[in-house]
């Protein structure tokens, strides 16, 4: 650790040390200046004011007589002094190329005032303002000195400006020496800081965690928005810290755009981690239902709100980091959403249709719909289309604005599901052969694990052109079609045994010859045995399953 803060120590002094520490840039300041100020145009107020409380030229009374003080209370030179540091520590650097030397300057976009800002942005509230053939500090930037200087040295810190310097002031390396201890001091700082926030995180989060049996969830969800976080404190408490060591305002000027950066950056990426964490929270909770459509809205809103996050965070950027002016851009974002909107209306169509979909829950992942020439298994649910596998293994991408007007027939919500064929059986077969056939029928439904007992029609039904016909219509409380095809099977299975065991034959389109019988030969007409014998073969059946099914 040792010899990585040397290193720092080393870049920041090489950093430092060529720096000429005031605000004033081009090299156009006078080589001398009268005792009296000069305050005839922007440009000799400005000059007045800084070259006055340059330390090696340091007369705040003069610089005292750029402010206009009317209405305001306090020592006039406490708030030069102030409002130098106010500039010192904003960061911002004065270019007098750039200042207007001109006693009638009027700023057009300020609806022609006689008025001049140094960084609208920055410190819009500190301006030059021309007081009768002086210009001057207006009054109201003097009044909003005291706030503006303790914003930007929040905390107390303030105070620090006043008993650092005591330290000494012998300058080594460009710097004084308080300048170089607070430098070594800060350094030491942040070290310190990041070892003991990686201690309390790595090693007290997780170890709670652990004790409480989240220690995944910290490990994976909380551990990463700690770290970002600890980052994020450091930060914050650099970019209060090191505008109390007045450095060169050279150095200020990208210094204080760095801070500002990262400040926002962090915290877009703290927000993105949390994502994470919620998504995981709403993704446990939709595991514990039944619908499988909200484990699709789970990724859907995670993606959706990092999404947001990026937005957000990427126009705080913009705007603290690198002074953009992002009003214009959302005022030309939400002109140009008019125009965007109508040239994109089936996709909100298809937006505003998935969101009716997870709303009224029509169907979810893993059900079998149907509508017109739609018909598969739902697979997913964007938010643009749905993805459903057709019975060819094909994939159908279906605009989620057609289904949210479309008929949709749902298979997968059923209940029960039915089924219904014709029993056809030959025209020899006697009643009372029918008749225990349908009871058996009837006997095989209800021993069946997977059958609706309470609704089920099994009659004989029809006399048709080559057969009597049985209606055998039944439902099956299944899940799935898999599963009701094997319900299917292991029905017919049975019917077919029961039809061998009784002797019941089915039929089928034929045509029969009709010949008288020979006294020597048999005719094909088959002899049934009788009622008696039909319950006695019924019996057995019905007992032999029985046997079965208990061993």
């Amino acid at each position: 650790m040792s010899k990585r803060l040397c290193l720092v120590f080393i870049f920041f002094i090489s950093l430092f040390q060529h720096a000429h520490p005031q605000l004033i840039t081009d090299n156009e300041l006078p080589s001398s200046i009268e005792e009296d100020v000069n305050l005839n145009s922007p440009y000799h107020t400005t000059l007045t004011f800084f070259y006055n409380l340059d330390r090696n030229h340091f007369f705040p009374e003069r610089a005292a007589k750029t402010l206009d003080l009317k209405n305001t209370e306090g020592d006039p030179e406490e708030l030069a002094i102030k409002l130098q540091q106010i500039f010192e520590g904003k960061g911002i650097v004065i270019r007098t190329s750039e200042i207007p030397n001109d006693a009638n300057f009027t700023d057009s976009t300020a609806n022609g005032e006689q008025r001049f800002y140094f960084d609208k942005v920055k410190l819009p509230a500190i301006f030059l303002d021309k007081v009768g053939n002086q210009w001057k500090f207006s009054s109201f930037s003097v009044a909003q000195i005291t706030d503006l200087h303790r914003e930007t040295y929040p905390y107390g810190t303030d105070r620090l400006l006043n008993i650092l310097p005591k330290i000494g002031t012998s300058e080594y390396l460009g710097l004084q020496l308080w300048q170089l201890a607070g430098i070594t001091f800060l350094i030491f700082l942040t070290f310190l800081a990041h070892l003991v926030f990686t201690f309390l995180v790595d090693k007290g989060l997780i170890y709670v965690l652990d004790r409480l049996g989240y220690g995944y969830i910290g490990e994976n969800y909380l551990l990463p928005v700690a770290k970002i976080t600890s980052f994020y404190l450091i930060v914050l408490l650099l970019s209060f810290l090191i505008r109390i060591l007045q450095l060169p305002v050279e150095i200020y000027a990208w210094i204080v755009p760095v801070f500002d950066t990262l400040k926002p950056f962090l915290i877009t990426v703290i927000f993105y981690k949390i994502v994470d964490v919620v998504a995981a929270y709403f993704a446990s909770l939709a595991a514990k239902t039944e619908s499988t459509l909200d484990d699709q809205l789970v990724p859907l809103i995670r993606k959706t709100l990092k999404a947001l996050v990026i937005l957000v965070g990427t126009l705080f950027v913009l705007r603290d980091g690198l002074n953009f002016d992002i009003l214009p851009f959302l005022t030309g974002i939400s002109i140009g959403g008019v125009a965007i909107a109508l040239a994109a209306q089936d996709t909100i169509k298809n937006f505003f249709g998935s969101i009716m979909i997870f709303i009224d829950k029509p169907f979810q992942v893993g059900d079998w719909v149907t509508s017109g020439e739609i018909d598969g298994t739902v697979e997913e649910v964007g938010f643009r289309s749905t993805r459903i596998r057709t019975f060819r293994n094909s994939v159908m991408y279906v605009p989620n604005g057609k289904i949210a007007d479309a008929v949709v027939d749902n298979h997968g919500l059923r209940q029960y599901r039915r089924f219904f064929t014709t029993l056809t059986i030959t025209y020899d077969t006697p009643p009372e052969l029918i008749e225990e056939f349908v009871k058996g029928l009837q006997e095989i439904v209800l021993a069946h694990p997977k059958t609706r007992k309470d609704y089920f029609n099994i009659f004989f039904n029809n006399l048709s052109a080559y057969s009597q016909d049985i209606m055998f219509y039944i439902f099956f409380e299944v899940p799935t079609w898999p599963e009701e095809l094997k319900s299917r099977h292991e029905i017919l299975i049975q019917i077919v045994k029961l039809a061998n065991t009784l002797g019941v034959r089915f039929a089928f389109p034929t045509q029969t010859l009709h010949m008288e019988s020979f006294p020597e030969k048999n005719g094909l007409t088959p002899a049934y045995p009788g009622e008696a014998e039909y319950k006695t073969r019924l019996s057995n059946f019905l007992n032999s399953e029985l046997r079965k099914k208990n061993s």
